[in-house]
C-alpha cells in the first residue's frame, strides 16, 4: 500500500511554506527514500513535550507503516496510550475497558485508566501552584493597601482636628468636611493606581511566562482591584470624617 503520513501545521509551515502540503511527498531519515510518504492530511498543532514552548514539527504515520528499528526520544513505534471518548467516569469504566482489551489480546497489560482532566491536572501542578501563590499574595497586598489607606486617612483626620473645628466654627457644613476628607483619600488612591497599574501590567508580562495560557493582563482583575480600593478609600475617609464632624467646634479648637 502507498505509504501515507499526516503532518501538523508547524511541519507544513516549516517545510512546505506557502505550498499546499496535501499530495506532497516526504521521507524519514534515509535520503534514498525521500519521497516514500505522501501527505494526506494536516492537523492542528498539539504540544506533547513542553507546554510553554512552541509546538514541534510532527509527522504521524500509520502504525503498520512505521519504519522498523529502535524508537528514539522523538519517535515511537509502540502503543503507549489508547484514547477513548466515553460518557461516564474512569473508575466505573475501567473494568469494561480491561475486558475489551483482554478479548483482543489476553497478553495486553493495562497499567492504568485516567481521565483527560486528571492528566491535565497532573501536568500543570507547577502552574497551579504559581497561580495559587499569586492569588494569595495579591489578596494580601490588596488587604494591606486597604488597611494602610484607612490608617493614613484616620491619622490625617486626627492631625487636622483643629483645622476641621476652625472650618466648622466659620460656618462649614458637615458635607463640606466629608468632601474635604474624601478628596484627600481618593487623591491617595489615584496616585497609587497611577503607579500600581503600570507595575501590574509589567509584572503580568513576567508571570505570563510561568502560567500556561494566561494573558499578560486581565482587565476584570484590574477593574475589581480599582473598585475595591475605591470602596476602601470611601470607608477610610467617611468613617473618621464623620466622627470628626461630630466634635464640638470649641472642643476641636482647644485640641492640642
Amino acid at each position: 500500500a502507498q505509504h501515507v503520513a499526516v503532518i501538523n501545521e508547524t511541519f507544513a509551515r516549516k517545510f512546505f511554506h506557502n505550498e499546499d502540503p496535501i499530495g506532497q511527498h516526504l521521507g524519514l531519515g534515509d535520503a534514498s527514500h525521500s519521497g516514500d510518504y505522501e501527505v494526506i492530511g494536516v492537523v492542528e498543532d498539539a504540544k506533547y513535550q513542553d507546554t510553554r514552548g512552541p509546538a514541534y514539527a510532527t509527522v504521524f504515520l500509520p502504525l503498520l507503516q512505521t519504519p522498523a528499528g529502535e524508537p528514539s526520544h522523538d519517535s515511537s513505534v509502540y502503543i503507549h496510550d489508547i484514547e477513548l471518548r466515553v460518557v461516564g467516569t474512569p473508575p466505573s469504566l475501567e473494568p469494561a475497558v480491561r475486558r475489551a482489551l483482554a478479548d483482543i489480546d489476553p497478553n495486553l497489560t493495562v497499567l492504568g485508566v485516567v481521565s483527560f482532566g486528571e492528566q491535565v491536572a497532573r501536568n500543570f501542578n507547577r502552574e497551579r501552584l504559581v497561580a495559587r501563590l499569586t492569588e494569595l499574595f495579591g489578596l494580601l497586598a490588596l488587604t494591606l493597601a486597604c488597611v494602610g489607606l484607612y490608617g493614613v486617612t484616620s491619622y490625617s483626620v486626627a492631625r487636622r482636628i483643629s483645622e476641621i473645628g476652625l472650618r466648622m466654627a466659620l460656618g462649614a457644613e458637615r458635607r463640606n468636611i466629608l468632601g474635604l476628607v474624601l478628596r484627600g483619600a481618593f487623591t491617595q488612591v489615584i496616585l497609587g493606581l497611577a503607579i500600581g497599574i503600570p507595575a501590574a501590567l509589567a509584572g503580568g508580562r513576567l508571570l505570563s511566562a510561568e502560567l500556561y495560557g494566561v494573558k499578560s493582563y486581565d482587565a476584570v482583575a484590574l477593574g475589581l482591584a480599582v473598585v475595591t480600593l475605591a470602596a476602601c478609600a470611601f470607608v477610610a475617609g467617611f468613617v473618621p470624617a464623620r466622627r470628626a464632624t461630630k466634635v464640638d467646634p470649641m472642643v476641636a479648637l482647644r485640641y492640642e
